[in-house]
């Protein structure tokens, strides 16, 4: 099977925009995404699927630097690019990404991946966000094209053609859902980028982290926050969007 990751990236965020491109040590948190999603070994293909918006323009133009394929589709229906994403590359798994997620970590990527592959016969969808365990910041969505497919068809509601797998996730009964979780629950931590506070926060740990491994762990990002408790209050207080 042909598995694929999808990452979601937009310039206009209502909350911070340009934020997928907002640099740190002079490279975009974008890079940063997608050069930490490369290590993840269960993945065939990565594809940027951005809007057909002028200003995603400079989105296009990471892409083509990096070398890395994208699909530019509609900004507002984001189930319609994501699926028409899947189709045009031929993907018979998809992993759906956020690009809010610059310091995600390519094995929990792996383990969520695994867990569908592993138990395909019994899940038409696997996450680590049905009940979370995780930082938020390090979520994977896993599906079949199978799923995605139907979702498409069936899912008329702006919020369901907005959020991708909001239709799958509140329909148990029409869609086979798997979790994965953590044995450390770090549901606490807060290291996805939407305001300038969740940036400060992500910008402290590339920069302590980076120039020593670029590819940090989960581990030792939970260890850096405990030597730096303070950064933790950085965004404490940031609310996450509701679907």
């Amino acid at each position: 099977m042909k598995v694929g990751a999808i990452i979601q990236a937009r310039m206009g965020s209502k909350r911070l925009p340009g934020k997928v491109l907002k640099k740190v040590l002079d490279k975009p948190l974008l890079e940063y995404q997608y050069e930490r999603v490369k290590e993840a070994k269960t993945l065939n293909e990565i594809i940027i699927a951005t809007t057909k918006n002028e200003k995603d323009d400079p989105i296009v133009q990471l892409c083509r630097q990096l070398s890395t394929p994208y699909f530019r589709g509609s900004e507002e229906d984001v189930l319609l690019r994501f699926y028409e994403a899947a189709t045009t590359f031929n993907l018979d798994v998809i992993v759906r990404l956020t690009s809010d997620c610059p310091i995600i970590d390519p094995d929990v990527i792996d383990k969520v991946v695994n867990c569908y592959l592993e138990n395909s016969d019994q899940y038409d969808y696997v996450s680590n966000t049905l009940n979370r365990t995780y930082p938020r910041g390090l979520d994977t969505e896993v599906m079949s094209y199978g799923a995605l497919k139907a979702v498409n068809a069936k899912a008329q509601k702006q919020h369901d053609r907005e959020h991708v797998t909001a239709y799958i996730c509140n329909n148990p009964k029409v869609f086979r859902l798997g979790n994965i979780t953590d044995n450390c629950v770090n549901k606490h931590h807060r290291w996805t980028v939407d305001t300038e506070e969740d940036f400060l926060l992500i910008k402290n740990i590339i920069e302590t982290l980076y120039p020593i491994n670029k590819y940090f762990t989960l581990e030792d990002v939970i260890h850096i926050l405990q030597d730096n408790p303070k950064w933790v209050e950085i965004n404490t207080h940031i609310k996450q969007k509701k679907l």
